[in-house]
Formats: structure tokens, C-alpha cells, sequence
């Protein structure tokens, strides 16, 4: 596929100065309207529609319930809302529990597996005032620690979707509903000095200079959806693990945060792969600078050093030039990926050019010309669809707290 044929060209105007006006009332509506239909087109009474996890499954709809019922602009609502995602995860469990997957894997898989469906419903239940129902829930997730740490290489990926730091990611984001720690901190910390050790040993068979480097089936992916990136930006979230560094970690593990920097294009963007020749025509969160990002605001929010920021900035322009993306709506591979990136710099720089530009791309979802973009696979899923659409338009609502599903840099 051709460059042109990725993204549609941006006209929309740029930021001149001045407040930015968001239509809170009509955005209100457009949510609900569409929130609901999530739910009515893909039922979780289905294998098929509950198969693909938070990612493109039913469990993803009930997280978007979830977020909609924390937000203040939607305090009227909130028990409905919170009824409603009750009601769908707990049927994307009985599903599970009937088509549940032999492989042990798939119990510390976050994005795609038990792990993230466990962790969504434990949320859910404590919100609905169900205490005993989300300790269950709690025990089951903090139970699958233990597969993590084993270091033997194939057992378990170190990437976000199924592997070790998809595993960090939701126990991070666990701490942030529960305020305590889900998984005990010793144990994140023994999951991290395992993905570096397995990070250590996979350097033996790439080609570039990097202290740590990790593969997923032979592909050295950069992006947030199973690279480096990722992996790297959980190990910084994890506050202990970051507090007892010896100083060789932390050279290396900034080492490895630098080399992927080191790959960022003049244009902005970033590789698909840590080997790739050539520039990549790919401007998404799973594969390129609206991915990376996340990554580089993390490193800078820790060291406060300006080449992280520079790069971040680096980011938004190539998203503001190619990021309204002809594969849809979502958060993975579309406008809405897009626009959190301009949240995510409204957050970091205080600067109001970033919340119009994610204004703007908000606009353009219902704008004439975005009709002829593409239909995706999972049209209604909280990565490819609809729920993580109506995620970015409620975290639009509210800009102070703005941040990509699970992925909250500023936590």
C-alpha cells in the first residue's frame, strides 16, 4: 500500500492562538449514542466476539463502560454505566470459561488474554460495590506473577500484548484503581530483572549495538504493540524497580531508551523494526511515532532531559501531518491513536496548540470525508473500533487527566 493511500491529508486548520472551544453537550450525546451501540453489535454472547481480549473483544467494550462511568462529565449516567460493563464482562468470563485456553500463557496475557479480562471485571465489581467479587478477581490476576519470572526463553514473551510487560501494565493500572499494590512490588520488581535478563541474552543475536534488545516470532519490533518501546517504558513505570536500580541497570536500561531515540527519523516518525532500512510509511500506535511516544514522555518525565521532550514534539508533527489514519476510528491503527498523541503533549507541555490539534482530529471522525475510510476488522472494539474511539472523546472532555487506555505516563 502506498503512503497516500495510508492517511487522509490533513487541511484542517492549525492552531492561531486563543482558547480552544470543545462542544461538551454535542460530544456528550455523540458518546452515549454510540457508547451503547458497542455493546448491541458485539454482543459477548459468543466466543467470537469475546476471543481477542481488551484488544478486539467484548472485555474491551466493558473497559470502555468503565472509563465512561469515571469521567464527571457523565456522573448522571454512572450507574447505568457501570450496570452495563458489569453485565458484559461477566459474560465475556462465563465465555472464557468455557473456550478457556490451554496454554498457561494465556493467563498472564494482558491485551489478549485472562490477565486483562480478570483485572477489567476486578474494577468493575469494586465499582459496582461488589468487594468480594473484585478480590477474587484480584487473587486470580496476582496468581499468574509467578509465570512471569520464570526466565526460560520461549515460555513467556517479554512484549505488551500476551507477555511480561502487558503483565506489568495491568498490575500498574490495578495499583491506580485499588491504590495498593495488586502485585506485590518485589514481585514487579523480579518480573523486570527478568525481562532485562532476557533483554541481555537476545543481544547476542542482533546485528546493531544495544545492551538490551527483544524479539517477538524473529522480528525486532520497535512499536508500542510488541516492541521495545513498550517494554522499555513499562520497566520505567515501575516505581521500585526504578528507585533500587544499581547504576549499570540504569545506564543500560537508558542506553537501550537512547538507541531507540537514535532511530527516530528527521520526519519524526520511528521504524517498525529496530533493523529496518528505509522509513516506514506506518504513523500508528502499534507500529511507529504515536506508539513511541508514550515511551519518550516517560523517559523525560524521569530524567527531565530535553532530547526526550524534543522527540515527543517530533512526534506530534508527523501525527498532525499523516495521522488521520483511512483504517478507522480506533486507538491502535487510527484517528483516535492519533489524537491521544495530542492529549498526551497537552498534558506534558500545558501548551493549548495540542489540544486543538486533538480537538481537530476529533472533528474530522464526523467529518464527510472520514466516511470513506475503512471498515475494520473489529469495528466496534476498544483498539480497532468504536469503544476506544468514544475513550478518547471522554478523555477529550477531560485534558488535565487525558491518557491512553492503561497507559497513563503521569501515573
Amino acid at each position: 500500500m502506498t503512503e497516500r493511500n495510508r492517511y487522509f491529508k490533513n487541511s484542517l486548520p492549525d492552531y492561531t492562538g486563543g482558547e480552544v472551544t470543545i462542544d461538551r453537550e454535542e460530544w456528550k450525546k455523540y458518546i452515549l449514542d454510540n457508547a451503547y451501540n458497542c455493546d448491541k453489535k458485539q454482543p459477548a454472547n459468543s466466543w467470537k466476539n469475546v476471543d481477542g481480549g481488551l484488544y478486539v473483544g467484548s472485555a474491551g467494550i466493558a473497559y470502555m463502560f468503565y472509563h465512561l462511568a469515571r469521567s464527571s462529565v457523565f456522573e448522571k449516567e454512572k450507574p447505568q454505566l457501570l450496570a452495563k460493563g458489569l453485565d458484559v464482562i461477566k459474560q465475556c468470563e462465563a465465555m472464557q470459561l468455557k473456550s478457556r485456553s490451554r496454554d498457561p500463557a494465556d493467563k498472564v496475557a494482558f491485551l489478549l488474554g485472562e490477565a486483562g479480562i480478570s483485572a477489567v471485571s476486578a474494577a468493575l465489581h469494586y465499582a459496582n460495590g461488589d468487594n468480594s467479587g473484585a478480590e477474587e478477581r484480584l487473587s486470580a490476576y496476582a496468581s499468574a506473577a509467578a509465570l512471569c519470572s520464570q526466565s526460560k526463553s520461549g515460555v513467556i514473551w517479554d512484549e505488551l500484548f500476551v507477555g511480561r510487560a502487558g503483565y506489568i501494565c495491568g498490575a500498574l493500572w490495578l495499583k491506580s484503581i485499588f491504590n495498593r499494590d495488586v502485585v506485590p512490588f518485589d514481585v514487579i520488581d523480579k518480573i523486570c530483572k527478568t525481562i532485562l535478563e532476557s533483554g541481555r541474552n537476545h543481544k547476542a543475536n542482533f546485528s546493531m549495538n544495544v545492551p538490551l534488545i527483544y524479539p517477538y516470532y524473529d522480528t525486532y519490533y520497535l512499536g508500542a504493540a510488541h516492541g521495545i518501546s513498550s517494554i522499555l517504558q513499562m520497566i520505567l513505570s515501575a516505581p521500585t524497580f526504578m528507585q533500587n536500580l544499581d547504576p549499570v541497570e540504569n545506564k543500560e536500561i537508558f542506553a537501550a531508551v537512547d538507541f531507540v531515540l537514535s532511530l527516530q527519523y528527521p520526519s519524526g516518525n520511528f521504524p517498525c523494526a529496530a533493523d529496518d532500512r528505509g522509513e516506514s510509511n506506518l504513523v500508528h500506535w502499534c507500529h511507529g511515532a504515536p506508539g513511541v511516544v508514550y515511551l519518550m514522555a516517560k523517559a523525560y518525565l524521569q530524567t527531565q532531559s530535553k532530547k526526550y521532550l524534543d522527540s515527543c514534539l517530533q512526534c506530534g508533527e508527523i501525527t498532525w501531518r499523516k495521522g488521520l489514519l483511512k483504517k478507522g476510528p480506533g486507538i491502535c491503527h487510527g484517528v483516535a491513536g492519533s489524537g491521544y498523541v495530542f492529549l498526551l503533549l497537552y498534558r506534558l507541555t500545558k501548551d493549548t496548540k495540542h489540544l486543538h490539534r486533538a480537538n481537530e482530529f476529533a472533528k474530522f471522525l464526523k467529518a464527510p470525508e472520514f466516511t470513506k475510510a475503512r471498515v475494520p476488522d473489529c469495528p466496534y472494539s476498544l483498539y480497532e473500533g468504536t469503544a476506544g474511539t468514544i475513550c478518547f472523546l471522554v478523555d477529550l472532555l477531560n485534558p488535565s487527566t487525558a491518557a491512553f487506555p492503561f497507559m497513563d505516563v503521569f501515573s
